[in-house]
């Protein structure tokens, strides 16, 4: 399978090389030279975005705020470019306050901003306000890199498994455990930003508020990049047919390579996909396929997997020596699914969440052997904003959501590096006992 695995991860060098001439500026569609505080952009605009937020400018639109950018007109309203600016991201805590050359901060992603600092920043307010404060309190900097969301107490993604050793673990098993209601193994790989919710960063109450313009833009580019249809693998049985294990591993198996390749095709359609090399994605997918198959089959592909296959391996019979030579390691993997797939079933995970959590879990800067780490993390923080963003608007009755969300991937994590160890031919038998308890348990209620 592994060898299958690599074959199929070699189909993503076909893509042509020129990758990087197809990359467009997001605020005026001119071609982009790279990453320039935070999102792509070209020249024209990088330095435009920098001496608008060093000099303090202060525009004016003599239309309706609504001008078109493109690289003809870009020039001809300095407000609505600025202001398309701060609505795609740009980060203007990354520019250098002394102006010169070269960002501050290169680990800070685009921000994700309210249109009340919007307005704050386009009507000046902003900069006065940042004026008092440093001649009431100096010019010592002690707040957070980040943006408004860490300097209002919010959770924020600024913290990461590397950067994060000195903070106190026994709040994050705290707060772990208020959620999921289990104890945490010491050797846990957590996903980055996860100690951000630690007892330091409380929840504020629900409010109404409206969706970043970027983050539907990003959201539904996910969405465009998954393969949201049935699986094609045939799962129907006939009657009272004997299902043997090597026929339901074969199974297994099939599923598996559908799944696989749907991963990669996926690749190809990330809206990110022109901003790493082939040598990153190469060792991101051959890390990240089992958590991604794994994370879809508890989400978007539930209702065939815990209905159709769990028909077919109800029709499978294991044998007294198969029972009895079943692994510890194979108990643990069974008890974590069962709760994990009760945990997404009381969540009813959104296509929008699943496509957000999907890219988080790809894109994880901590894998070994990757040229780009600094780039990927600030893709991480993009999309864990982007999601925070999304459940926040959408379900404004659940402040609980998105930590929710973001805890079940360290688990998916740790369920897929436990599932290596459990010997193969258990595997039909793990699966059964699976989706049986799955499908009874979700039968009763």
């Amino acid at each position: 399978f592994m060898q299958r695995l690599l074959n199929s991860i070699s189909d993503i060098v076909s893509v042509s090389d020129d990758r990087a001439e197809q990359r467009t500026c997001l605020i005026c569609g001119d071609r982009a030279t790279g990453l320039h505080y935070g999102i792509i952009s070209c020249e024209g605009c990088k330095g435009f975005f920098k001496r608008s937020i060093c000099n303090k400018r202060v525009y004016r639109c003599s239309r309706d705020k609504n001008c078109v950018m493109s690289r003809k007109q870009r020039n001809r309203c300095q407000y609505c470019r600025l202001l398309k600016c701060l609505q795609m991201g740009m980060n203007r805590k990354a520019i250098r306050e002394d102006g010169m050359p070269g960002g501050r901060n290169k680990s800070i992603g685009p921000v994700q901003i309210s249109e009340e600092e919007i307005e704050r920043i386009m009507s000046g307010q902003e900069f006065e306000e940042e004026a008092n404060h440093w001649s009431n309190h100096g010019d010592s900097d002690h707040s957070s890199p980040g943006n408004r969301a860490s300097e209002s107490n919010q959770p924020s993604p600024g913290s990461t498994l590397s950067s994060s050793r000195s903070v106190e673990l026994n709040g994050f098993m705290a707060f772990r455990e208020q959620y999921m209601g289990m104890s945490v193994p010491p050797h846990y790989q957590y996903i980055p930003h996860l100690f951000s919710y630690s007892g330091h960063s409380p929840l504020l109450p629900p409010q109404a508020r409206s969706l970043d313009p970027q983050s539907y833009s990003l959201i539904h580019q996910l969405l465009s990049a998954e393969d949201l249809e049935p699986l094609g693998t045939p799962m129907l049985i006939e009657d009272g047919y004997a299902v043997t294990q090597a026929e339901l591993f074969a199974l297994l198996c099939r599923l598996a390579d559908e799944l696989l390749f749907r991963q990669i095709a996926w690749i190809k359609k990330l809206p990110f996909f022109c901003e790493l090399s082939i040598k990153d994605y190469t060792c991101l997918l051959s890390s990240t396929w089992q958590e991604l198959i794994l994370l879809s089959s508890l989400t978007v592909y539930s209702k065939q997997i815990f209905g159709e296959l769990a028909d077919v391996t109800a029709k499978y019979s294991p044998s007294d020596e198969e029972l009895h030579r079943f692994s510890d390691e194979g108990m643990e993997v069974i008890e974590r699914l069962i709760y994990l797939y009760h945990k997404f079933h009381q969540l009813k995970v959104s296509n929008e969440e699943y496509a957000c959590m999907k890219a988080i879990n790809f894109l994880n800067q901590d894998i070994r052997g990757l040229t780009s780490a600094s780039q990927l993390e600030q893709l991480n923080k993009r999309y864990w904003y982007i999601c925070q963003d999304f459940t926040e608007y959408k379900y404004t009755h659940q402040p609980n959501r998105f930590p929710d969300l973001m805890m079940c991937l360290p688990e998916i994590r740790y369920i897929a590096g436990k599932m290596v160890n459990v010997p193969l031919e258990q595997l039909p038998l793990l699966f059964k006992v699976v989706l049986h308890s799955c499908k009874t348990s979700v039968g009763k209620e």
